[in-house]
């Protein structure tokens, strides 16, 4: 319905010819941002309805005395729900560790936290389907599992750097009526939606442009069956760029279609959203060099590892 409405846009409303580049690169665009930007609305509300019953309290009580493993799957699933950034990560990183919670488990937090959120899963399920969608969220938590356990085998705790400053804001720890739940859920979708708009249109944009003009063998040389080090090199190229889930998964959409093998583009987002040069300077506020270097090699490799299976699975 959403093609037809696209290809009735295009061609009938803006006289395009149908099969231009052009056309292409309008239909893509209107069919994709009113398809992602529904499924956005949807999906947020749903995680703000379980932001609801996830606050600091709850989390610091349910995480700390939990052995390895188990610990650190809880908080890779409570990343899921929690919103990540500059102004709240590093308050929740000290808080966490000053509550007790085990430094690795802490790390599994924040490695789900920006991972794996509302945004991504919307926009991979409304542009891949609900498999790849499934496929990405577990091997986030694999990825923010395993690599905190491995940080915390290491013994790292004196890496993390003393820090004084402002609280994150926290949300009601009393209990709340399911008016107020919806409220909230109704808000946070209405205020992240519109937060992160302006980075969906750029992204689709430019996958737009990427999906019209852009010759379908461009990308092979990088992405190809013969170049062996594709993933990795899609991964480090990731690493100095910065964008969110809304800017970066209409692009990596449209350099699938042209031809990038999926694994090798799917382990480029997740570099660009987990482990990009900005959010490294960030964490810079509460971790050593030492720290950050091996949080850094921990998800390269765990990045690399997850590109090389998708492409050995599904291509």
């Amino acid at each position: 319905m959403l093609s037809e409405f696209a290809a009735w846009l295009s061609r009938s409303v803006l006289g395009l010819t149908a099969g231009s580049a052009l056309a292409n690169t309008t239909e893509f665009f209107v069919e994709d941002i009113i398809k992602v930007t529904l499924l956005l609305l949807v999906v947020v509300f749903l995680v703000g309805i379980a932001r609801t019953f996830v606050t600091p309290k709850k989390v610091k009580k349910l995480l700390g005395g939990k052995r390895e493993g188990i610990g650190n799957l809880l908080a890779a699933l409570l990343g899921v729900p929690t919103p990540f950034c500059s102004c709240s990560a590093v308050p929740l990183f000290i808080g966490f560790v000053e509550a007790g919670v085990p430094l690795g488990v802490t790390f599994s937090f924040l490695i789900a936290a920006p991972l794996i959120n509302e945004i991504a899963i919307a926009l991979l399920w409304g542009m891949f389907g609900w498999h790849i969608a499934a496929l990405y969220i577990g091997s986030g938590l694999v990825i923010a599992t395993f690599a905190g356990i491995v940080i915390g085998r290491l013994g790292l705790e004196g890496e993390v750097e003393k820090y004084h400053g402002k609280k994150a804001a926290r949300m009601r720890e009393t209990s709340m009526e399911w008016r107020e739940r919806l409220e909230f859920a109704i808000g946070e979708s209405k205020s992240i939606t519109l937060k992160v708009f302006p980075y969906l249109l750029v992204g689709i944009g430019i996958g737009a442009i990427i999906h019209g003009y852009a010759p379908s063998d461009l990308l092979l040389g990088l992405a190809g069956d013969n170049n062996p080090l594709a993933v990795p090199i899609a991964v480090l190229i990731g690493i100095p760029l910065y964008s969110n889930a809304a800017g970066i998964v209409p692009i990596v959409g449209v350099l699938i279609s042209k031809g990038m093998a999926t694994g090798t583009a799917l382990a480029f987002m997740m570099s660009v959203i987990g482990l990009s040069l900005p959010e490294m300077i960030i964490l810079r506020k509460v971790l050593k060099p030492k720290l950050i270097a091996v949080f850094a090699l921990t998800l390269f490799i765990a990045f690399v590892a997850v590109g090389l299976l998708f492409n050995a699975v599904i291509g």
